[in-house]
């Protein structure tokens, strides 16, 4: 198996691996600590509370989907960009980039679970700080995305002119026997 196969495969595994943990953590809030109802929590930390939502939006609450029609098309665009970010990422060489995309990729499956399921996406992570709230209500999925993007960005700004010559020594002859 080549390095880059293998990163590829790391990458893939991860996606699944963000995906399953999301589903599980949402699954776990809501069937067996009961905190399925608008209006039910229970405060782990003087600062963080499990407390369930219903995002009928996507990020930040935006595009809300008022109607059928309108959450399909969500379902439909963010499968879509689901699967660009596929792509993207079975198209990068390099360790970093692969991880950022499969941390996006499975929190944008794990959402996509959601709301072709059940018509919005199960949050339940409140972070505040007293009455002030850094964050809106979330869930593993939206935390992996936006580390991902945030990682993503961090790589696109910082490190490409390194990364231009990784990739020169990955695709070296012999590179491939040293890895």
């Amino acid at each position: 198996m080549t390095p880059l196969i293998r990163n590829r495969l790391i990458g893939c595994v991860l996606a699944l691996a963000i995906f399953a943990v999301d589903q599980w953590t949402k699954w776990a809030v809501t069937v067996p600590l009961g905190i399925n109802e608008i209006g039910k929590a229970q405060e782990i930390l003087p600062f963080f509370d499990l407390r369930f939502t219903r995002n009928f939006g996507v990020s930040l609450g935006m595009f809300e989907a008022n109607s059928p029609e309108m959450r399909w098309m969500l379902v439909l665009v963010t499968g879509l960009i689901a699967l660009v970010v596929t792509v993207w990422m079975m198209r990068e060489k390099l360790m970093g980039d692969i991880l950022a995309l499969a941390l996006i990729l499975g929190g944008a499956l794990g959402n996509i679970k959601d709301r072709y399921e059940l018509g919005y996406v199960v949050d339940f992570a409140d972070l505040h700080f007293g009455e002030w709230r850094p964050f809106l209500i979330f869930n593993v999925a939206d935390a992996a995305i936006t580390i991902g993007v945030l990682i993503v960005l961090a790589r696109a700004f910082f490190m490409r002119e390194k990364d231009a010559e990784e990739i020169t020594i990955t695709q070296a002859p012999g590179a491939a026997e040293n890895s």
